[in-house]
């Protein structure tokens, strides 16, 4: 399949720059996968489509500040480093703009040189290896430096850096949220779980496997960067009794679902366990887990469109994205949500 083939038009200014008031006002469009028809409620209404006995899982992650402006040592610059992942102690993974200002040797000063960095190296898909430097507690001095990592295409400022969190955020790691949850309220979840619905947490760290751009033109030749993922075994016990009661697995966003396809035996039962994941879902890809997805509108020919575009059918995706178009729904990370059911 080409890149191409998950391509819509989308206007500007349906690019939502802020968070609604209220999470759970945001408009959900609800989506049946297999005739296409489409439905316009608001997100406060998805009870209505989770039943007893259903099971909803949902990233806990917890986004960091990830974003740190620096300098090389004696010069005068500002130099963006995003930390995607930590590969050992402080050893961290990261994204650089410009790249040509940080070259294996170059010594990095964040901040008033609360924090320090050597570069290491460089890696095949571009990032940069750094080993971080400091003194004290690495989340305070990250929480003093650092920005909420928000995508390039939001331009306004947050006021309320905890309005890029799910209200059940709890394990930090994170360069991204996992955007599906923002809709959710503490009030909303008790009513879902009060219904007998079954709530599963599982973890997903979201990094750059999650928003990476797809830069080759048959998608199969894309590789997805790892990202990592915990599944305890409460979680998977709420998943498997679900399973075999006969209830739907309903995934909170494409965070859950890639870390439960990548768990799931061809059974569709899957085990705790933690490790890293590279699944790229695309058209043509077998769920073994997963029956309904909670998810947002994502950027045309990104890997989350062709993962929505496996669970539906492609078309089916790409009209109903043309009618919340047409509806003016609002797009991307605080934007609408939409229930593939």
């Amino acid at each position: 399949m080409k890149k191409e083939d998950f391509y819509y038009e989308l206007p500007e200014e349906l690019i939502a720059q802020h968070p609604l008031k209220n999470r759970e006002d945001s408009r959900l469009m609800v989506l049946d996968k297999k005739t296409g028809e489409t439905k316009n409620r608001y997100f406060k209404d998805i009870i209505k489509y989770l039943n007893t006995g259903d099971c909803l899982v949902l990233n806990d992650t917890r986004v960091i500040p990830a974003r740190l402006y620096g300098s090389r040592e004696g010069k005068k610059e500002s130099i963006e480093f995003l930390l995607l992942k930590r590969i050992e102690n402080n050893k961290w993974e990261t994204l650089v703009r410009p790249g040509k200002k940080a070259r294996p040797g170059h010594k990095i000063v964040f901040g008033d040189g609360q924090l320090k960095g050597d570069v290491l190296s460089i890696e095949k898909d571009g990032t940069r290896i750094i080993d971080l430097k400091y003194e004290g507690i690495f989340e305070e001095i990250l929480d003093e430096l650092g920005e909420m990592p928000l995508p390039p295409y939001i331009q306004e400022k947050l006021e309320d850096k905890e309005r890029y969190q799910t209200v059940y955020s709890k394990n930090k790691g994170s360069a991204a949220a996992p955007t599906a949850g923002l809709h959710f309220t503490k009030e909303l979840l008790k009513e879902i779980e009060n219904k007998g619905v079954n709530i599963a947490y599982i973890t997903l760290h979201v990094g750059l496997g999650t928003f990476r751009p797809v830069k080759v033109e048959n998608i199969e030749e894309h590789h997805m960067h790892e990202e990592y993922f915990e599944v305890s075994k409460e979680a998977a016990n709420i998943i498997n009794r679900t399973k075999e009661n006969g209830g739907k697995i309903v995934a909170v966003g494409t965070t859950s679902t890639r870390t439960l396809e990548s768990i799931a035996n061809s059974e569709g039962k899957i085990v705790e366990g933690k490790g890293w994941t590279d699944i790229f879902i695309y058209p043509g890809y077998r769920f073994k887990l997963v029956d309904s997805l909670i998810t947002n509108f994502h950027l045309p020919e990104s890997t989350l469109i062709m993962l929505v575009s496996a669970l539906a059918d492609r078309e089916i995706i790409l009209n109903a994205y043309n009618m919340a178009v047409k509806e003016k729904y609002r797009f991307f990370s605080f934007g609408d949500a939409m229930l593939i059911n």
